[in-house]
Order: C-alpha cells, then structure tokens, then sequence
C-alpha cells in the first residue's frame, strides 16, 4: 500500500506537469501565471492531469510489476537456465549473421540484422526450454565425479537410499486403502520391496482420525493391511524417508521420488496411472492386473451362469462370473433366477472391463438349426 502510495504521487506530479505542458502549448502562453486568459486553460488542464496520474500511476507501475513477480516465481528455474543459455547461443548465431546481412544494399543492411537477432534469439530460447531435460543430462555428465560419489560406488548399499531388491515398488493411498494388494503380494507375484513413504502413512492417518465414519474407516483399513504387509516374508514392506518437500500433492511427490530413482507405483487411482504414465514413470495398476486375470470366454464357448435380474433391452437378462465379469443373456429374461447353461455370442472389452453376451444354449441350437 505504502509502495501504491508513493507511485501515485509520483504520478500525480508527473501527468500534473504534463497537463501544464500541454496548456501552455495549447495556449502559446510563455509564463501562463502572469497571463489570466491562458491560466484558464492551463489551470484546468494540469487538474485533469494530476488526477489521470493519481489513477493510472498504478496501473504502470505496482501491478504490472506483482503481475511479472508472480508470473516469473511459476517458471521453473530449469527452464529460466535453460532459457538464458538458449539466448546468448542464438544472439551469438544472430551476430555472425549480421556481418553479411550489414553489407546488403539499403534498406535491407540496417534492417535484417535487427530483425536476425530477434528471431535466432527466439529460435535459441525456445529450442533449449523445450529440450532443457536433455541440457541437464548433458551437464550432469561433464560434471566432474566428486570422491563421494566414487565412495558411493565401491559401497553402493550403504549410499543408496532405496531398500535393494529385485523391483523396489512405491505403495500409493488408494492401493493400501483398497487392501488388494496383500492377497497380490501374498501370491509371490510382486518381488519387492514395497516402499511406503512416510508422507502416505501421514496421510493414512489424517483420513484414519476424519471425522467423517466412512473415510475414517477406509483409512483404518489402509492402517490394517500395512500392518499385515509388514508380517509378510516376502515381499518386504520397508517404510522410507524419501520426501519431496517443494511438492505438496501426495500423487506428485510419488511421481518425482519414482522419475529420482527410477521405480515404479503401484496404484488403482485411474488418474494417477494416466499421469504416470505422460511422464515415463512405471505403474502397476491393480485394476489392469484384476482383468487381465479374468477367465477368458470365446464365441461358442459353453457356460453355465445363474440369471439374476433384468437387462436394459427387451427380454435380457444378466449373470456375474465369480470374477465379477458381467454376462448379457439375450433372451434371458424368462430365466431369471434360475441357473442354466449359455453359449457365449460375443466378447466385449470396456474401460470399465470385459463384457460378455451369450444366448440360452436350447435357444442358440434353436436359432443356428
């Protein structure tokens, strides 16, 4: 407020003698104090000017300037570095360009070396943003080894912050909440170990003490199977204190701690897996994993499958695998409740998973005969 102040007087002087300058050339008046008939003008003029100034002087000065702080505290330092490099190559490109472009005939000479700076500047710039993960690789290796990494290397358990093992996994919330993954780990398929963040455990626990019954009972649950994990031979759950404090999203500082050392998530959150996904990093997703594993059924195969309720069309009825999977019986209405055998028509894969449609054997030998 006091900096908003301090420009708005500053204004209010600027464009007051601004207005007195316009009067004076508006009326011609050389010393418009002395002159009554050109004060009349000036007078008002410089009014009109002071309090332009007073309002607009913000508008300049402060707020264009917060606007750019906030602006540039968002751009990552990365791509500030990155940026500047870019530039200085691209000026530099622009200035042996120029040496030629400058001896062209007018108006071409004075013209197109100004206009070659500002546009391999640009080039510069832009090419090294976009490709400034591969600038920081290139600098990560002309930097000099230090001796601790040459110690790190000769004694590489002790310096490494990731627990050894086969295929080190990040333990999202919701697959802890979901509780899958200790029937998962418990068939030996996952070689570990399961690494659970501390920050997932505090998380755990806010849910765990929510006031609301059904989160709080989720994050006991979460609780539970951790605890059950931890009993478990093999895999191992190890509980880490990696952290990524200038994050503040528990599903971004998973993503970072796995793109820093190379492991991957396992997860059921669809969007988490998405995201993952875009920026290289490895997910399991107990959901994937849940239907591939389902019993596969082909055209013609038999089933027998109980009806229990009505379809969405005419004369449907619907069936569940003990998987889960959901079987459409056309012509099925007329069973429902009654377990009969199905010949299966159709396989359909969904996002929401597999589907299958069949037809009442008797009706399908009717319907082929």
């Amino acid at each position: 407020m006091v900096i908003d102040r301090i420009f708005r007087f500053l204004g209010l002087i600027i464009f007051a003698i601004i207005g007195w300058e316009i009067g004076i050339i508006f009326t011609g008046a050389s010393n418009p104090v002395l002159d009554l008939a050109a004060m009349k003008y000036v007078g008002p003029l410089t009014l009109v000017g002071a309090i332009i100034g007073w309002i607009v002087a913000p508008w300049l000065t402060t707020r264009p300037a917060k606007f750019a702080i906030r602006v540039v505290r968002q751009i990552p330092i990365e791509e500030v570095i990155a940026g500047s490099i870019g530039l200085v190559l691209g000026l530099m490109v622009a200035a042996l360009v120029a040496i030629p472009l400058a001896q062209l005939p007018a108006p071409f000479g004075p013209i197109l070396p100004f206009i070659a700076s500002i546009v391999f500047g640009y080039l510069g710039a832009m090419i090294l943003v976009l490709r400034q993960d591969d600038l920081i690789r290139l600098f990560k290796k002309m930097r000099p080894r230090p001796k601790e990494a040459e110690r790190e290397e000769a004694a590489p358990e002790a310096a490494s912050p990731i627990p050894k093992g086969p295929h080190p996994l990040l333990l999202d919330t919701s697959v802890i909440i979901d509780g899958r993954i200790l029937d998962v780990a418990k068939t030996g398929f996952l070689p570990g170990p399961l690494l659970a963040p501390r920050f997932i455990l505090a998380e755990l626990q806010y849910i765990a003490d929510s006031s609301d019954a059904l989160r709080r009972a989720r994050g006991r649950r979460g609780l539970q199977v951790l605890d059950d994990l931890q009993h478990l031979d093999s895999p191992r759950l190890e509980i880490i204190d990696l952290d990524a404090p200038d994050v503040r999203e528990v599903d971004e500082k998973l993503m970072v701690l796995a793109r820093e050392y190379g492991i991957g998530i396992v997860t059921n959150d669809y969007n988490l897996n998405r995201v993952a996904a875009l920026q290289g990093v490895n997910v399991l997703n107990l959901n994937d994993l849940a239907n591939a594993v389902k019993a596969i059924y082909l055209p013609g195969e038999r089933l027998r499958l109980r009806i229990i309720q009505e379809g969405k069309e005419m004369d449907q009825g619907v069936g569940y695998l003990e998987d889960g999977t959901m079987v459409v019986v056309e012509n099925g209405r007329a069973y429902i409740g009654r377990e009969i055998d199905l010949i299966v028509t159709k396989v359909l894969q969904t996002s929401a998973g597999r589907m299958i449609f069949a037809t009442p054997e008797e009706i399908y030998h009717r319907q082929t005969h």
